[in-house]
C-alpha cells in the first residue's frame, strides 16, 4: 500500500512546479507595485528641458507652430494631438513624447516614456488587465498556492515536521501579518 505521504510529496513536487512560472511573474509584479510611490513600475519617464531659442511671432498664430517647434527638438514621432493651456504655451503630444513649449521664452520640456520591459507585462497580468479566461488561470493558481502551502505542513515528520519546529514556523507566519494588522488598520 503507498503511504498518503508519497502522493502529498508527488502532488506538492508537481504543482510547485507549474507554479514556479505563475510565482516568478506575480512576485516580480508585486515587488514593483508594492513601491508605486517611489516610481512607475510600467514605465521609464525622462525629462530634458531644451531652448530652442525666440519663436517668431508669424509663427506663434501660424498652422505651422507645431512641426516648427517638433522640427526645433528632433522629434520624428507620429504626432496625436496638441493642447493649449494658455496663451504662452502649448503641449505637444507625439507618441512617447510629450512636449510643453513656452511661446515666450522658447523653453521645451520633454517627457518621453518608454515601456519598462517585463515589469509592464507581469503588472499587466498580476492586476488582472485581460480579466476573462486570466481570471480563471489566477484563481486556480491562487488555490494551488493554498495546497502548496497546507501540504508543506506535512512534508516532514517528527520534531523538524508541524509538530515540531515547523509549528513554531507556522504560528510566525500567521503572526506576523496579524501584527502589522493590528498595526496599521
Amino acid at each position: 500500500m503507498v503511504h498518503w505521504r508519497k502522493w502529498l510529496r508527488i502532488l506538492h513536487r508537481d504543482i510547485g512546479y507549474i507554479a514556479t512560472g505563475l510565482t516568478v511573474i506575480y512576485s516580480i509584479s508585486g515587488i514593483a507595485v508594492n513601491h508605486v510611490q517611489d516610481w512607475n513600475p510600467n514605465y521609464a519617464i525622462t525629462e530634458s528641458t531644451t531652448m530652442i531659442g525666440h519663436i517668431p511671432d508669424s509663427m506663434i498664430n501660424s498652422n505651422n507652430l507645431v512641426k516648427y517647434i517638433l522640427n526645433k527638438v528632433g522629434e520624428t514621432g507620429k504626432l496625436k494631438n496638441t493642447f493649449y493651456p494658455d496663451s504662452a504655451s502649448v503641449k505637444i503630444f507625439v507618441e512617447g513624447n510629450t512636449i510643453t513649449a513656452n511661446l515666450r521664452s522658447g523653453e521645451v520640456l520633454q517627457e518621453k516614456i518608454k515601456s519598462r520591459t517585463v515589469f509592464r507585462e507581469t503588472n499587466f497580468l498580476h492586476l488582472n488587465a485581460p480579466k476573462k479566461l486570466w481570471t480563471f488561470v489566477a484563481d486556480i493558481f491562487a488555490a494551488a498556492l493554498i495546497f502548496l502551502a497546507i501540504s508543506g505542513l506535512f512534508m516532514i515528520k517528527g520534531k523538524k515536521g508541524i509538530t515540531g519546529r515547523g509549528a513554531w514556523l507556522t504560528a510566525l507566519g500567521i503572526l506576523i501579518p496579524v501584527v502589522f494588522y493590528l498595526i496599521y488598520f
